[in-house]
């Protein structure tokens, strides 16, 4: 037995518990798929087996090295307002981008149309920028200034995003249930934070745990970053062109 290995994975079980990522919700909402992850209950709310959750996360922190020694992009999306500053700074870590608020639908399988869409606040924005809006009238740049505003607030975590992007990491694959269902049309792998009311079964890469307390959030999207940027620095070096 890898007594190191046992320990790490005690340890981390440890830090889960801390972070109460082992709390699910009422027995009555779970979901059937998620019932070999659940340990018990107490106080009617399920209680996640955490060495099943370490096992888990474990698989996804592997999967994650190999997209980041790849140079993969990974869209990090949630809509939960526990988790929207997390995600935010995350993906700004690693230039990554994201989707910290409604998902827009067709972000992933109507990308040309939606890139259409950045392009034009992009281009809005630059044209702001260097004083080149002075042609429209007072009541023109109002309107303009309106739709840069509604433009922005929809996509300014995808502005760098030239590509449908090679894997989604979300928080509560239920409620974000429209951002899965996109990418996995589009056969794009997914990694989610995941409580006891998700569909286990149409997740790639599933972490089963509690997807609402910001520290259980945390937890698992700092291990996963750590991971990607663990696989990144083994990226193979792009050769110089003369």
């Amino acid at each position: 037995m890898n007594t190191k290995l046992e320990s790490n994975k005690s340890g981390l079980v440890g830090e889960l518990m801390g972070v109460g990522a082992h709390f699910g919700y009422a027995s009555s909402r779970r979901h059937p798929s998620t019932k070999k992850y659940i340990l018990g209950t107490k106080n009617r709310i399920e209680i996640f087996d955490l060495e099943k959750t370490v096992t888990k996360l474990s698989e996804a922190e592997e999967a994650m090295k190999a997209l980041g020694a790849a140079g993969k992009v990974i869209l990090f999306v949630t809509s939960k307002g526990e988790a929207k500053e997390i995600i935010k700074k995350t993906a700004d870590s690693v230039d990554m981008p994201y989707v910290a608020g409604r998902w827009i639908g067709g972000t992933i399988t109507n990308f040309e149309q939606i890139r259409k869409r950045v392009q034009k606040l992009i281009d809005l924005t630059s044209q702001k920028e260097k004083g080149q809006l002075g042609k429209y009238t007072k009541k023109e740049r109002l309107m303009l200034d309106r739709e840069m505003e509604k433009l922005n607030l929809m996509f300014e975590g995808i502005l760098s995003m030239l590509k449908i992007p090679d894997a989604l990491f979300v928080i509560d694959s239920k409620q974000e249930k429209i951002a899965v269902d996109e990418a996995i049309q589009k056969q794009i792998p997914v990694f989610a934070l995941a409580s006891s009311d998700c569909d286990l079964s149409v997740i790639d890469h599933v972490i089963p745990g509690n997807d609402s307390a910001q520290k259980s959030i945390d937890l698992v999207t700092k291990r996963l970053v750590a991971a990607y940027q663990e696989g990144k620095k083994s990226e193979p070096k792009k050769k110089e062109t003369k």
